[in-house]
């Protein structure tokens, strides 16, 4: 597939319903990476891409037969660039001019074969991290010396420090953070849960209340119950009393009347 329609279809693909112009004018502002790794560019230079990339930060281009970088627009906040596996032997000087918050730029396996093609890296002043492994100038003696005081700027060269020291896990997961999306999404989803579970115990814990404060008016009734039980049982036994003394009375009555007939 040709770059320039591998672009448009990513673009496409994030917001298919935007079709107006000036909503693509927004839409090109708001992409902060692209990828358009194994496609193909029909001349050898960068296509699709324009100067309405403004928020881009992150571009990989690998393995799609890139010959120069001449082409590439201005790209204000990109800081990571990865167009490795390519056919790149030079134009490098573009790099400062068109991407001046470069940190990172990959570019193994191109066709760099001297110190001079990557002298114009100088005035990327940001510059951090470069990988030119697979390259033949990373086959030169003192490779790793002479890049390093090429450009004093480096901390790592093919992954190392000048040291030897490997790039840091904790750097690494930086990087694959800014390629998941922007900060803060999952903040704001983990404030979303947490807000969700608060309202949830604030209303479990009202509602156990509200069974608790149900569960003493039952008690309460149950005592009532109890209390007037006892009453009618106190009630029931004065009665029986009562009617047990009046019939001690009678039967004393009929005695006396049998005595008299006597």
């Amino acid at each position: 597939m040709e770059m320039k329609k591998r672009i448009s279809l990513e673009l496409r693909n994030r917001n298919p319903a935007e079709t107006a112009l000036c909503v693509y004018a927004t839409r090109w502002q708001q992409v902060a990476e692209l990828v358009v790794d194994n496609c193909r560019s029909s001349d050898g230079e960068v296509e699709g891409l324009t100067d309405d990339y403004t928020g881009l930060e992150i571009l990989s281009m690998v393995n799609v037969g890139l010959s120069s970088l001449s082409k590439l627009p201005s790209l204000p906040k990109l800081r990571k660039l990865e167009v490795s596996d390519n056919t790149i032997s030079g134009g490098l000087d573009a790099l400062a001019e068109k991407c001046p918050s470069l940190t990172y730029l990959n570019l193994s396996g191109n066709k760099i074969k001297d110190l001079s093609t990557i002298e114009p890296l100088q005035n990327l002043k940001n510059l951090k991290s470069l990988d030119l492994y697979s390259c033949e100038v990373s086959a030169l003696d003192d490779y790793r010396e002479g890049v390093f005081e090429l450009l004093p700027q480096l901390t790592y060269l093919d992954g190392f420090d000048e040291e030897d020291n490997e790039v840091p896990d904790s750097e690494a997961e930086n990087d694959e953070d800014d390629e998941a999306g922007p900060p803060g999404d999952d903040d704001d989803e983990d404030d979303d849960e947490d807000e969700e579970g608060s309202e949830g115990d604030e209303v479990g814990l009202s509602y156990l209340m509200k069974e608790g404060i149900q569960d003493e008016e039952d008690d309460g009734d149950y005592v009532e119950e109890d209390e007037e039980d006892e009453e009618e049982e106190e009630d029931g036994d004065e009665d029986g009393a009562a009617v047990q003394g009046e019939k001690r009375k009678r039967d004393a009555d009929d005695e006396g009347e049998d005595d008299d007939d006597e």
